[in-house]
């Protein structure tokens, strides 16, 4: 049977591909980040080999061991954990030696191709997950108002600049005013702090980078992210058409009709 890796992050995306790929007839070789990967992905994969944050070398190991020649990255690392957990082998330093950047996409980057230079080609997970990519149009709650699609338009634009800053992808505007930029602390904590800055009815946007390579870290919402726009009365999530993953989209729908949530789809 064909092996495919996945290097495995956190949330239900790892889940997500494993299925995807086994339904191809695929057989799953994954490698998880302790701390971060769901230990429940073994019961999914045909083998689990587990890291530590930032050891490349034991990655490429793990695969070359089984014969792997294509792998996908899939879930993401908290950006705090790898700052303060972080285990650099050899591999890491190999590949941060090169850098100028040490931003994501260029990290990134810099990862996939030292797995290329060793005969592991890095793919886009969303080969295999394009019915998980969100639509376009309004998904789910009440339809936007006027002053929601002018906070969603302020949203996007400065969710482009940004992305091209290679910061965030994610923007809180209420009533005109961007309350929270997604830095280092992620998008649920972005969340918070522009809800509670702007009170009830914040608008939350989502959108890539415009560099982004779609090979990692694309931008995801789940129910988990309804469960903090809630928290903070939250009344709009817009996420990026065929670029945003939807995790659990049944859940995801079903939970913003229940919370008076906006779901849409913005190109």
């Amino acid at each position: 049977m064909e092996r495919i890796g996945l290097i495995a992050g956190n949330g239900q995306l790892p889940f997500l591909f494993a299925r995807a790929a086994r339904a191809r007839g695929l057989e799953v070789v994954a490698v998880a980040h302790k701390g971060e990967t769901d230990p429940a992905l073994a019961s999914e994969v045909a083998s689990l080999t587990w890291v530590r944050v930032g050891q490349v070398d034991s990655i490429q190991k793990a695969f070359r061991a089984a014969g792997v020649r294509q792998a996908a990255m899939a879930g993401g690392i908290g950006r705090v954990r790898a700052i303060k957990d972080a285990r650099p082998d050899l591999g890491t330093v190999r590949v941060i030696s090169r850098l100028r950047s040490f931003r994501d996409d260029a990290l990134l980057r810099a990862v996939a191709a030292d797995f290329e230079e060793r005969g592991i080609t890095i793919i886009a997970p969303t080969d295999f997950l394009g019915e998980v990519l969100c639509p376009e149009g309004h998904l789910a709650g009440p339809r936007l108002t006027p002053e929601q699609e002018k906070d969603v338009a302020v949203g996007r634009e400065v969710a482009v600049l940004l992305g091209q800053a290679d910061v965030g992808q994610t923007v809180v505007v209420h009533k005109g005013l961007v309350l929270a930029l997604e830095a280092v602390e992620g998008t649920d904590e972005a969340i918070r702090r522009g809800g509670k800055l702007g009170g009830a009815g914040a608008v939350v946007v989502k959108r890539c980078k415009p560099q982004q390579d779609l090979r990692f870290d694309l931008p995801a919402a789940g129910p988990r992210t309804l469960e903090v726009m809630r928290e903070v009365h939250a009344k709009v999530l817009a996420l990026e058409v065929g670029k945003t993953v939807l995790l659990d989209a049944p859940a995801l729908f079903r939970g913003a009709e229940a919370a008076g949530i906006t779901l849409v789809g913005v190109r």
